[in-house]
């Protein structure tokens, strides 16, 4: 369930800073005026099937959207308790850090992850490409390791524009090979479904200017490595705002789901380059 939820809700708040240009893994250019920007959600248990034996969820997650000159950072920090029915309860806590080129050639990945304050994890690497050509990551946590990437795959940043120039345009379905280094296997597939346009929500704009934004509900389906794999491991569901901002998420194992609700947000400054 970690490695899953990990993945699922870098996806999810990966918002990036739009960039005049084509990235080399394929990724179209785009309109939109993408804000970085300071988040925090608030995590409880949303639906759980009698026999998932998951009884409860809390937590928080502190989520950060940088931009430098050449490339954008993102520091993921979140803590989850799940309750279960007939086992002990497990606290998580995992702190991500990630840089990305805004060519999308280069990507570098550090996470760390305990539960129940021991047994920390660690994955620590960086990945680049060729341009118009296939790539690699080598990892240096929890060992050394190198694995290849196939052409055409994209990081997380790259993604998430491709997801919105998509939306923009008013097509309804992406799917790409997505790589983020949150665990040591190669790029997994993931299929996204855009919902219609939603239009600002007055009520939301209240708390923030940066909510006064039209949106799309997005549903994202993360597929294992094995591309033989005919279900996805998990779902998510969200509301995307053309700014890049992701709104009230829920995270779909199947037999229970974590919702991630946008509690407190902030603008970061751009880069005077």
């Amino acid at each position: 369930m970690v490695r899953g939820f990990s993945s699922v809700l870098r996806a999810a708040t990966a918002a990036v800073l739009v960039v005049a240009a084509t990235s080399a893994c394929g990724a179209a250019a785009v309109a939109a005026d993408i804000a970085p920007h300071r988040a925090l959600y608030s995590m409880t248990l949303g639906s759980s099937k009698n026999d998932s034996g998951v009884a409860s969820a809390s937590g928080t997650m502190a989520y950060q959207w940088g931009e430098t000159c050449d490339g954008w950072t993102v520091e993921q920090r979140y803590r989850l308790k799940m309750g279960y029915a007939e086992q002990q309860d497990v606290e998580i806590a995992s702190n991500f850090v990630t840089w990305e080129s805004k060519d999308g050639l280069h990507y570098r990945f550090n996470q760390k992850e305990t539960r129940n304050g021991t047994g920390s994890d660690e994955i620590h690497g960086e990945a680049q490409f060729d341009t118009g050509k296939g790539g690699a990551a080598d990892f240096t946590k929890p060992e050394p390791k190198k694995i290849d990437l196939p052409a055409g795959t994209l990081f997380p940043s790259a993604h998430t524009i491709l997801l919105i120039d998509r939306a923009m345009a008013g097509e309804n379905f992406v799917s790409r090979l997505i790589f983020d280094g949150a665990t040591e296997e190669t790029a997994v597939l993931v299929s996204g479904v855009i919902g219609a346009k939603v239009e600002p929500d007055a009520e939301a704009a209240k708390r923030n200017p940066l909510l006064n934004r039209p949106g799309w509900r997005v549903r994202l389906a993360f597929f294992p490595a094995d591309q033989k794999a005919d279900k996805p491991d998990y779902e998510l569901g969200m509301l995307l705002l053309d700014n890049g901002i992701s709104r009230d998420m829920v995270i779909d194992y199947g037999d229970y789901s974590i919702r991630a609700k946008l509690e407190d947000i902030e603008a970061l400054p751009k880069p005077h380059c």
